[in-house]
């Protein structure tokens, strides 16, 4: 594992030098004890403002499974691992781990961790969250990244075995993905009561949790009855370890945390960051122009050059080991024949929208899996650009006449909307009437998962840099809906190989099988997949010290804010 990782080195730390003064002046300042304190004073802390494309749509790390969300939560809660910038797997709230077995792992915990709430961070908290994460209340889209723990033993305060259901080779990976990021214990269990409370159950939160031990119809019921309602709490009030707690969120509008003064390693020097909603990227380079905010998200191929030149922000610019794809509704007559798909593919060109919509911002895709991820391959041939055939494919479907689809877009997405209307003005010319219809981001999801669409277009960021999560969201039948397999795609072949991947510990084993995965992708067409991204934001000049990873998460512990 850890060749590949090293092959896509591409996450960077922008750290800005403000220039205010040489180093000798400083040092002679501060020599003498006098006006270098002031300075520091005003270097350190300040309250960071970031304009985002995107509002959370979850403040539950066992809630959706998005970026907006998770680059909101990352900051509020921890897990028991994560990735260096050289994406191996180092410690967190584990300080040390070893496979008993092969279905069996054991952590050895940090002692002395507490939550924002004053609770203690313990072998009994990473039980509570494992067992709240599978449990069909909570409905979590984020569970099929950890289904295969069976059991979650309590060894001592500070030890605890996961016990795994099979072999399972990207479990620290996932464990090192939000869905592994852990809430306090005693919010969890007032949820749950709150929960019960409101579903007018009669029974204590202990009394509930046995009942979910023992399974069967009983705990089936209760858990239908309180799914309604599990969760607010957490929403309402989100508590974790990290170096940011929750301070309070207007949804729509902006979700601000503060910093915690109690963090283990120290508080961060920033006081506060609020993430500020600005759906509209003229808007939020407008922001940051006028100093309203001081680092956007999302900033679009398309201003590239009005950023660049301006000599007061600079712009950041990092692969991302994404996918940007065009995904089909396999269950939505005519897409539900792969003839069909294979047609609007070959009458896609993607390297017109590259250039066009994302201004060679990325590169092309054949399949899921980026350049430097295990399975990837370059001798994997993609359906062409191929208008002809393309023609061809729809009249031995039956359908040499076009027909009409839906093409739902989320509205935040310029480029996505662009997108739209290039497939619109393409598939026009196969006498395909292509509605594009675009919907707010929140909804947007909703109706993806619950199937309302013929076609649609997202990104998938791959955040444990593993092929399974490359792959098996996006396209294995388990995964239908929300947790991201929103073409209703289902193979059995492909699950198969993909349940096979999972289990399998040898790399060169593993690339063979997601190989021949991504062909039956490439050969079955359940989407049209179209670039790499590459993540672009930008921050104001007097930002000192923010950290963005390749997954377009970001650190903002050592930021400060320089007049």
């Amino acid at each position: 594992m850890k060749s590949f990782w090293k092959l896509f080195l591409v996450s960077i730390m922008v750290l800005v030098l403000a220039a205010c003064t040489d180093d000798d002046s400083v040092d002679e300042e501060a020599a003498e004890g006098d006006a270098s304190d002031d300075q520091t004073e005003t270097a350190a802390g300040g309250d960071l403002t970031i304009a985002i494309p995107s509002d959370a749509v979850s403040m539950d790390p066992h809630g959706s499974n998005d970026v907006p969300s998770e680059q909101v939560r990352d900051e509020i809660y921890e897990g028991l691992v994560t990735q260096d910038e050289n994406f191996e797997i180092v410690p967190l709230l584990a300080e040390e781990w070893e496979e008993v077995d092969e279905t069996t792992m054991e952590f050895t915990l940090k002692e002395g961790v507490v939550f924002h709430d004053g609770s203690e961070f313990n072998a009994e908290v990473v039980k509570a969250n494992f067992d709240r994460l599978l449990d069909p209340a909570v409905a979590s889209p984020r569970a099929f990244l950890l289904e295969m723990v069976e059991n979650v033993n309590v060894v001592d305060d500070y030890t605890v075995q996961l016990e795994l259901e099979y072999p399972y080779s990207p479990l620290l990976n996932n464990l090192s993905h939000g869905a592994g990021k852990l809430v306090s214990k005693d919010l969890i269990d007032a949820d749950y009561e709150n929960a019960l409370s409101e579903a007018e159950e009669d029974m204590s939160v202990e009394e509930y949790y046995e009942l979910r031990e023992e399974g069967g119809d009983a705990h089936a019921e209760v858990a239908n009855a309180i799914a309604g309602d599990v969760s607010t709490l957490i929403e309402q009030e989100p508590v974790g370890t990290n170096y940011m707690q929750f301070e309070s969120r207007n949804p729509g509008e902006n979700t601000v945390l503060t910093k915690y003064e109690d963090y283990r390693d120290g508080p961060a020097t920033i006081d506060s960051v609020t993430y500020k909603v600005v759906s509209e990227t003229g808007s939020r380079i407008a922001e940051l122009e006028t100093g309203s905010s001081d680092f956007i998200l999302a900033v679009q191929s398309s201003n590239i050059d009005r950023v660049e030149g301006n000599d007061d922000v600079t712009l950041d610019r990092n692969e991302s080991v994404s996918i940007d794809y065009i995904g089909f509704n396999v269950e939505s007559e005519p897409l539900d024949d792969p003839l069909v798909r294979q047609a609007i593919t070959h009458a896609f060109d993607k390297e017109a929208v590259l250039s066009g919509v994302y201004n060679d911002s990325g590169e092309p895709a054949v399949a899921p899996l980026a350049p430097g991820i295990l399975g990837h391959s370059e001798d994997l041939e993609g359906l062409e650009y191929d208008p002809d055939r393309a023609q061809e494919l729809l009249e031995e479907a039956g359908h040499g006449d076009g027909f009409d689809i839906n093409l739902m877009v989320n509205d935040d997405n310029p480029e996505r909307v662009d997108m739209a209307v290039f497939l619109q003005e393409s598939l026009g010319d196969l006498n395909i009437n292509v509605n594009v219809e675009q919907v707010e981001w929140g909804a947007y999801l909703d109706a993806t998962a619950n199937g309302e669409h013929d076609m649609f277009i997202l990104g998938w960021s791959n955040s444990t840099g593993d092929p399974d999560n490359g792959i098996a969201p996006l396209f294995h039948s388990d995964n239908m809906g929300d947790t991201g397999n929103r073409s209703f795609f289902a193979n059995d072949e492909l699950d198969a190989l993909l349940d096979e991947g999972a289990q399998v510990t040898d790399d060169d084993e593993r690339q063979q099988i997601y190989e021949e995965a991504q062909q039956i992708l490439v050969d079955e067409a359940p989407a049209i997949f179209v670039r790499h991204g590459e993540n672009l934001n930008a921050y104001h000049n007097n930002v000192e010290g923010i950290y963005i990873d390749s997954y377009n998460i970001f650190d903002f512990r050592e930021v400060t804010l320089n007049e």
